[in-house]
């Protein structure tokens, strides 16, 4: 469940890797129906569809996978064929520190092929925390005590892309020099 990402320590959440399967003709029958652009075009977290009043496009490989379109219009849109699953580390709800969404660790994996890779993460996982985890501490609290690079370094993984705090931000910072003193003078 998506609200896992708010409470749990570690979640699986069901995904795919290939592109959405488009029903074109259940689309046109949404869109005869209903408001197309503002019920699924305009809500797109990426904005990674388009419409231009006869098929729908989308751009897969900016799609986020938050299944709002999916939801809208289950009989034009389906997940694609590849599904696996993504694991997320770190939620939690207010307790000491305030509130924790949780992280993307794995962004796919295979749960019946690869289930002895997931007991073998866990163990890592819980084997680190045990040790090194202080009374009460939540996995999310640890990871930003002892840095991300340090968790992932300790229980094995090596980082991805997908491994961010604030996903579509850039992660580098610009300043921009107003009035630069040495100009002037």
């Amino acid at each position: 469940c998506v609200a896992s990402i708010a409470r749990s320590d570690l979640s699986m959440i069901g995904t795919w890797q290939d592109d959405i399967k488009i029903d074109q003709a259940g689309v046109a029958a949404y869109a005869a129906n209903n408001d197309l652009v503002e019920d699924v075009i305009s809500r797109c977290p990426t904005s990674c569809m388009k419409w231009d009043g006869k098929e729908l496009a989308i751009d897969n490989s900016n799609c986020v996978k938050c299944m709002h379109c999916i939801n809208v219009m289950p009989k034009a849109l389906s997940p694609g064929d590849e599904r696996g699953a993504t694991i997320l580390i770190g939620g939690k709800a207010p307790i000491i520190g305030g509130a924790l969404l949780a992280s993307v660790l794995v962004p796919f994996i295979d749960p019946i092929e690869d289930h002895e890779d997931i007991e073998e993460l866990c163990e890592e996982i819980w084997d680190l925390w045990g040790e090194h985890g202080k009374n009460r501490e939540r996995i999310g609290e640890f990871i930003q005590r002892i840095g991300l690079g340090n968790f992932l370094e300790q229980i094995g993984l090596d980082p991805t892309p997908e491994m961010v705090i604030s996903p579509r931000t850039n992660p580098y910072i610009f300043f921009e020099l107003d009035g630069d003193d040495e100009d002037e003078e």
